[in-house]
């Protein structure tokens, strides 16, 4: 997959099927949608290409309401990757982008690549207020050369599938909703820290993970998790919170891997959320902190075999 930032003219010639939107998470809607822009644009040999913003557009409209982002830019480039797509545009959001009209943005996307389809989803809109939906995308297409084509929202138990609602999960410690609305385990990933080493003093060394400021992450509570380090995946066992028997007050993110003793301070470890344990305690001694430990270890182990074996 080719990464392009900005809107060069022109990226290329090559006919193009795009969609183009802020794909937070890439979750099952999303990879209906790019989805079938890679089969469009392998139908009509064509590339499927997917326009995307950084930062996410609210963080620039409304700031003061901007949410956690489910996934940063890299991420979002590492699944797209994945889905099969053949360019990756990054444009930067700012306010003179916000600015622009849906005809002006348009534009300069259709002198950046040879637009043939533009797929959207069924809530789209851009361009200054929105002006941009599928309306007027297409009477804009009709002009640039280009049709327009939506697909119907994704439900899942009858709830749509939608960004907000992953972080609604997430907020209340479902990672297993999140995950069934995401299509693969909810991650966060950052660089392993120096912590206060408590861990280690009671037979359950930590990895302290950096996430990226404005990530989203799961409640405070008790995880199973897959991490991987090194390109190696472990099982572990992670706890989101303030350690509140230690009378701690800042917020922390810190596994413990399973059957693993390196010291990998400086590498990035990537966290999958499986399944939440338990919400976080106080605990009346360390003796009872460690006792719950070996459970919560124990109950990982068996919910991480029970997943390898189906």
């Amino acid at each position: 997959m080719n990464i392009v930032h900005g809107l060069p003219r022109p990226i290329n010639e090559q006919p193009t099927v795009m969609t183009i939107g802020a794909f937070d998470g890439l979750h099952r809607g999303h990879q209906h949608l790019i989805g079938t822009v890679v089969e469009r644009a392998r139908a009509l040999g064509c590339q499927s290409a997917v326009l995307t913003f950084d930062p996410h557009p609210d963080a620039i409209i409304r700031p003061e309401r901007a949410q956690p982002v489910l996934t940063t830019v890299e991420e979002r480039a590492e699944v797209l990757a994945e889905l099969g797509v053949d360019l990756l545009i990054v444009v930067p959001f700012t306010r003179q982008l916000m600015s622009l009209g849906a005809r002006e943005f348009m534009g300069e996307v259709c002198d950046a690549v040879a637009l043939r389809e533009l797929w959207i989803g069924w809530d789209f809109a851009l361009g200054r207020k929105r002006e941009g939906d599928a309306r007027r995308l297409g009477e804009i297409g009709q002009e640039l050369g280009y049709s327009v084509h939506t697909v119907e929202r994704v439900t899942l138990g009858g709830e749509t599938v939608s960004s907000s609602s992953i972080r609604a999960a997430l907020e209340a410690g479902d990672v297993a909703k999140a995950a069934s609305m995401l299509g693969r385990p909810f991650s966060v990933r950052g660089e392993v820290v120096a912590g206060d080493r408590r861990g280690r003093t009671i037979g359950f060394p930590t990895a302290n993970i950096a996430v990226e400021p404005g990530h989203a992450t799961p409640s405070n509570g008790v995880y199973v998790c897959y991490a991987t380090v090194g390109g190696a995946r472990y099982g572990a066992v992670t706890n989101i919170g303030v350690r509140p028997t230690f009378d701690g007050t800042k917020r922390t993110v810190e596994a413990y891997l399973l059957d693993f003793t390196d010291e990998i301070y400086g590498e990035v470890l990537k966290l999958e959320f499986l399944q939440r344990l338990r919400g976080e305690q106080k605990f009346d001694g360390i003796s009872a902190l460690v006792a719950q430990i070996t459970r919560d270890v124990a109950e990982a182990r068996t919910l991480l075999t029970q997943r390898d074996d189906t």
